[in-house]
């Protein structure tokens, strides 16, 4: 894999026992390659523990459906231009099995006839609250609480705040694809009139 990223917070030695263990994590989760944020969040230790242990929790949530739950953060990373949480998001799609037909249409959904009206509501309510300002709308929630039910909502925008989080966080500090997703050989569907939106395979 070949990382991008420009490291505007340069990379910490990860060292010690706890980085140890952290490289095995990574090991085991992301088939060994060490992800470009792990090496700015291991500056500040305490931080990089909460994140772990925030994210190990996150991963237990089971309200919203996978696919949903995947659609809303690639759509939060692309309004931000996160190239690293867009990379990471197929490559993660593609590990947990969804599909992949659909997911790679995500960056053109408004234009894509593969979603389906649930599909599309839930990638709306993504990017508007995403948008600065935001520009959620009472009709926008009262619409997914009808169909979702309101446990599904409070994951659903749980999901996209902490993809905003891991976006900004990602692009502030120079982080860019590092080449997850190229074992997924999944081609990203271009916005028709847009050239901006790059592959990640």
């Amino acid at each position: 894999m070949t990382s991008t990223s420009t490291f505007r917070i340069p990379k910490a030695p990860v060292t010690g026992l706890f980085g140890s263990l952290v490289k095995l994590y990574a090991k085991k989760k992301l088939g060994g390659e060490f992800p470009d944020n792990g090496y700015v969040y291991f500056h500040h230790k305490p931080v990089l523990k909460a994140i772990l242990s925030f994210e190990g929790k996150v991963e237990k949530w089971d309200r919203l459906d996978e696919d949903l739950k995947s659609y809303c953060q690639l759509v939060s990373a692309g309004v931000i231009g996160c190239s690293w949480c867009l990379d990471f998001g197929y490559f993660k799609a593609h590990n947990d099995g969804l599909d992949l037909d659909k997911v790679r249409e995500v960056p053109r959904w408004r234009e894509s006839d593969v979603f389906t009206p649930l599909e599309r509501d839930v990638m709306e309510y993504a990017e508007a609250m995403t948008l600065t300002p935001p520009t959620v709308t009472d009709a926008m929630v009262a619409n997914l609480v009808d169909q979702l039910g309101a446990p599904a909502v409070v994951e659903l925008t749980q999901m996209v705040a902490l993809e905003n989080m891991r976006s900004r966080f990602n692009s502030a500090a120079g982080l860019q694809s590092q080449g997850y997703s190229d074992v997924c050989e999944l081609p990203l569907a271009r916005p028709s009139g847009e050239t901006a939106v790059r592959s990640v395979s």
